[in-house]
């Protein structure tokens, strides 16, 4: 089960926090937002098909997250959770920690902000568009 949508990178992006990365449809990124890699996003967790949230909010189920722009790929791997609502209406958090909000989109994740490769935050630095396929493992 796949789906995909597009971000956009800002000049504020950092990409320095250490326990979670965010993509957010705000248009606009403080330099505060050291977690935030892509602003303007065409999808919330409220489109997430429901097929795929009740996967998503199963204990243990094996999410991968593969960011695109235009000179890099990264992948992130990370789980489900039963605690996940997956209701917030502009936010989309991957954290590596177990800890769960309407935010979250995925705990356990083995990437945050800060472990994300040079190529991708780069881009992402010069408003390069981004790519986000959340992908489930059949179960």
């Amino acid at each position: 089960m796949e789906f995909e949508f597009e971000a956009k990178g800002h000049e504020n992006v950092r990409s320095q926090h250490k326990t979670t990365f965010e993509v957010t449809t705000d248009n606009y990124l403080t330099p505060q937002g050291d977690c935030i890699i892509g602003v303007n996003s065409n999808t919330t967790l409220n489109d997430i098909p429901e097929e795929m949230k009740e996967k998503i909010r199963t204990d243990k189920t094996k999410i991968t997250i593969i960011l695109k722009t235009a000179h890099a790929t990264d992948t992130i791997t990370g789980e489900g959770s039963s605690k996940l609502t997956l209701t917030h209406p502009s936010d989309m958090v991957i954290r590596k920690s177990t800890f769960t909000c309407d935010r979250t989109l995925m705990i356990n994740a083995d990437k945050a902000a800060k472990d994300l490769k040079t190529e991708l935050i780069n881009d992402l630095k010069n408003s390069e568009k981004l790519r986000i396929i959340i992908k489930i493992e059949n179960t």
